[in-house]
Parts: structure tokens; C-alpha cells; sequence
């Protein structure tokens, strides 16, 4: 095969990767601003406010050193949505009867279902741990959304890498006589002469 036939095909190659790498870093760009947009505009609509600073609310040391860096904030994003579940909302519930986890409470309630305390126990901690749960599944997306932003980032510098090195092929092509060949088979070594005596 000649090599100029070679570095073109390779190149063709390289200029089919190039296009894959950018559909690709252009659709987890596309994925990374849909699940950061819906992340921001759910929890925006909830209109969910942090205590404000040197709230009671924020005096106790299990929940300060995670939400006072948010305090008074509206929850927009991911990490607040985490902060808030694991260290305010998981907080109070563990302060209720049996943690405040939803079976324990409401299988108490059914064993006493005369007791009104209880029983208003369980609605709260059934909003309690269902409030909980769709803040970390916001929390959750929000990292598929930076992940698929880092995956963005590297197909597009995966994909000018690989322009870079098209271009690179391209320009040897351009340089390499029309008849170098690909292989060339090493020169035959010339035979030692026996010494006449």
C-alpha cells in the first residue's frame, strides 16, 4: 500500500473520531444544562429558605456547620438540597419517636391507633422522609449534571486533540512522494564473498 494512501485513510479515520467527539461533548453539554436547569427551576418553585443566620434554628451543632454557609438562601441547587436534607430535615426527624423513621412510627400508630400523638407523628415523619428523599434525588442529578459537564469538557479537548493530529496526517500526506510505499522491505544484505586462500 502506498504511505500517502495510508495517511489519508488514517486521517479519514481521524476526522470520523473528531465528529464523534464533538456529537458526543455536544450532547452531555445538552445534558448537563437540562438536568441543571430542572434541578434550579424544582427546587426555585418549592421556594425553600434557609433559616436565617443566628436563628434558633441554626444554633444547634449537628446542623451550624452544614447550613450556615446558606443561611437565609433560597435552595437552587444540588449541594443545598443535600445540606438540607442530611443536616437539617434528618436531624429533626431523628429527634422524633423511633428516629423518626416512617415504619417504626406508623406501625406504632397501628398497634395504638387511639393515640392522636402518634398518629400525627406519622404524618410528619412521612413528609418528613418524603421531602428528604426528593431533595437528595434533586441532589442526585445535580451530579449526573457535573459529570456529564466534565464529559462535555474532555470530548471536546479529546476532539482537538485529535484535529490537531488530522492535520498533522493530512500535512505528512502532502509531503510523502506518490510512490513511498508503506512497507518497504529492508535492503538485502549483500552475502559475504568467500576468501579465496
Amino acid at each position: 500500500m502506498r504511505r500517502k494512501v495510508f495517511d489519508l485513510l488514517a486521517s479519514l479515520g481521524g476526522v470520523v473520531v473528531v465528529v464523534m467527539l464533538v456529537v458526543a461533548g455536544a450532547l452531555s453539554m445538552w445534558g448537563y444544562n437540562f438536568a441543571n436547569s430542572s434541578v434550579h427551576s424544582q427546587l426555585a418553585q418549592q421556594q425553600i429558605v434557609f433559616p436565617a443566620k443566628g436563628s434558633t434554628e441554626l444554633a444547634s451543632p449537628k446542623i451550624s456547620p452544614y447550613l450556615d454557609r446558606y443561611a437565609g438562601q433560597l435552595m437552587t441547587t444540588g449541594p443545598q438540597a443535600k445540606a438540607y436534607a442530611d443536616h437539617f430535615i434528618a436531624v429533626h426527624l431523628s429527634e422524633m419517636p423511633y428516629g423518626g423513621v416512617y415504619s417504626q412510627v406508623s406501625n406504632a400508630s397501628r398497634a395504638n391507633p387511639k393515640d392522636a400523638a402518634l398518629a400525627a407523628e406519622v404524618q410528619t415523619s412521612f413528609q418528613g422522609t418524603t421531602l428528604r428523599g426528593l431533595l437528595l434525588e434533586a441532589y442526585a442529578f445535580s451530579v449526573f449534571a457535573t459529570l456529564a459537564l466534565w464529559a462535555s469538557i474532555a470530548s471536546f479537548v479529546l476532539a482537538l486533540v485529535m484535529a490537531i493530529l488530522v492535520g498533522l496526517g493530512i500535512r505528512h500526506s502532502r509531503r510523502t512522494p506518490d510512490d513511498a510505499e508503506l512497507l518497504t522491505p529492508p535492503a538485502a544484505a549483500p552475502r559475504p564473498q568467500p576468501n579465496p586462500v
